[in-house]
């Protein structure tokens, strides 16, 4: 073959080779396989989305109701430490966590608040605590309620009676 000739061939073959590897290339863009996921996958990913956020909104309600009751045992405590009568001061520690709950959104009428109880009797100095607990239902859902038995939020504040305050017989004793 003469050199000019064997040249051609050589260039012949490089093209139909070129021309194999894209067809090839062309083949292997087109076709499916290889395909992970597709339009099958797209409810299962929404209904895990769904559920991830109901779990995160439902833990969060019980950490917003823990910081409730919290903030409620603290201030029916804290109305019964200041108070002159023991009774009366039950009476408003009461009333004043239900306040507080609802402040909160909460419903008070779920609230159980607990007899105070002082050390001692109710003196100066003594150490007095409540406990506040709320029924939190195990889910939530907008629109359609409340499911499931519910939970137990609970918290329970101490105080020391006012030795300073006037209203109370006796001297401090600390």
């Amino acid at each position: 073959m003469l050199p000019m000739a064997r040249r051609l061939q050589q260039q012949n073959d490089c093209d139909s080779r070129m021309i194999a590897i894209k067809e090839s290339y062309d083949r292997q863009q087109s076709c499916d396989s290889g395909q992970i996921g597709g339009f099958e996958v797209l409810p299962f990913g929404f209904l895990i989305f769904v559920s991830v956020t109901l779990v995160l909104v439902n833990v969060w309600g019980v950490i917003d109701t823990k910081l409730a009751v919290t903030k409620a045992a603290r201030e029916a405590i804290r109305v019964y430490v200041e108070s002159t009568d023991s009774q009366v001061a039950s009476i408003a520690a009461q009333q004043r966590a239900t306040e507080t709950l609802e402040a909160y959104g909460k419903d008070g009428d779920r609230a159980i608040v607990s007899e105070p109880t002082v050390q001692g009797g109710y003196r100066r100095c003594g150490s007095a605590s409540i406990t506040v607990s709320y029924d939190l239902p195990v889910a939530r859902v907008p629109f359609l309620g409340e499911f499931g038995n519910s939970h137990t939020v609970a918290s329970t504040y101490t105080e020391v009676v006012d030795p300073f305050r006037s209203g109370l017989k006796g001297a401090a004793q600390c």
